[in-house]
């Protein structure tokens, strides 16, 4: 059996989590700036705001994901701050990631 070699390549990972009913409007954020893709799943959890559950769409939390280059996600992360922590619950915090198809990031 033939072992493949792989070449992990440094990316950031940023990860937003924050009020569900701001989806749509993040997304079309990310876009205009420069994510390449993004993941997005529900979220629950207790934070300084209690504990955030809720069976409506738009009440609950979602967790959003962007692998991306370092210069991309610092320019997420301080849009964010400046639209939307002073009005919504969110947390945004990067992590440094190694990829695979690293063209893809």
């Amino acid at each position: 059996m033939n072992e493949t070699q792989t070449t992990a390549t440094r990316r950031t990972l940023i990860t937003i989590v924050c009020e569900a009913i701001l989806e749509s409007k993040l997304l079309k954020d990310l876009e205009l700036l420069g994510a390449p893709g993004w993941t997005i799943s529900e979220a629950r959890g207790r934070g300084s705001r209690g504990v955030r559950s809720s069976d409506w769409d738009n009440n609950g939390n979602i967790r959003i994901e962007v692998v991306c280059s370092r210069r991309v996600a610092e320019k997420i992360m301080g849009h964010v701050q400046a639209h939307y922590y002073a009005d919504f619950a969110m947390i945004c915090f990067l992590s440094d990631v190694e990829v695979l198809r690293s063209d893809k990031f």
